[in-house]
């Protein structure tokens, strides 16, 4: 079965725009976990394929400040809203649809609550990304490129609040046994960071 066009051409638009290019990889990695969410439910695949794909622009280099003191107080959520419609527009997205998808954008964070089940799928599964082997090399690889991670030291308290905090602010009950088998990986990484540094500051 061919896709639609504007599939192909969402794909091509955020390679070219994923800067640093390893986080080109959430995209798909974030689709194919959403779809899983679902377990068979019905939902708009349309609004959920899109949204996954534009949820992050906010957030790649040439999309956000460079400025530190603009950086600190950047609202990547609303520029992705802001930008997602015209480039929507321009890849032959269903027009009537282009609302559903800045709404799944808007409510994608944690803090968030969506109001439809495609945004509870992107919630959730964007959730999930953050914890297990995956949340650790996207965290780790943050350090030394985003002020926030400075050193080593950084991305383990960061992982650690996520081991203590992100499996409570799921939603779905086809998360939980996911986030529990990740969390599990994550506690152990960070049970052996804390051993094999033997006290010394990482």
């Amino acid at each position: 079965m061919n896709q639609p066009a504007y599939r192909q051409a969402l794909i091509e638009y955020i390679r070219t725009q994923a800067k640093p290019p390893d986080k080109f990889s959430h995209q798909p990695r974030l689709y194919r976990l959403a779809q899983q969410l679902a377990g068979g439910q019905a939902y708009d695949d349309e609004v959920l394929f899109a949204g996954v794909w534009l949820h992050d622009l906010g957030v790649f280099i040439g999309h956000r400040p460079e400025d530190a003191a603009a950086l600190a107080v950047w609202d990547h959520v609303a520029y992705a809203m802001q930008q997602a419609p015209g480039v929507l527009k321009k890849s032959g997205f269903p027009a009537g649809k282009i609302a559903a998808v800045v709404e799944i954008i808007r409510t994608h964070l944690p803090s968030r609550k969506p109001t439809c089940f495609e945004g509870q799928l992107l919630r959730d599964a964007d959730l999930l990304e953050q914890m297990g082997a995956t949340g650790v090399l996207r965290v780790v690889g943050k350090v030394g490129r985003d002020t926030r991670f400075v050193s080593l030291g950084d991305a383990l308290k960061t992982l650690q609040r996520n081991a203590e905090s992100l499996q409570a602010q799921l939603k779905l009950s086809s998360a939980l046994p996911l986030a529990e088998k990740r969390l599990n990986i994550l506690r152990v990484f960070l049970e052996a960071a804390e051993a094999e540094a033997g006290g010394v500051p990482w």
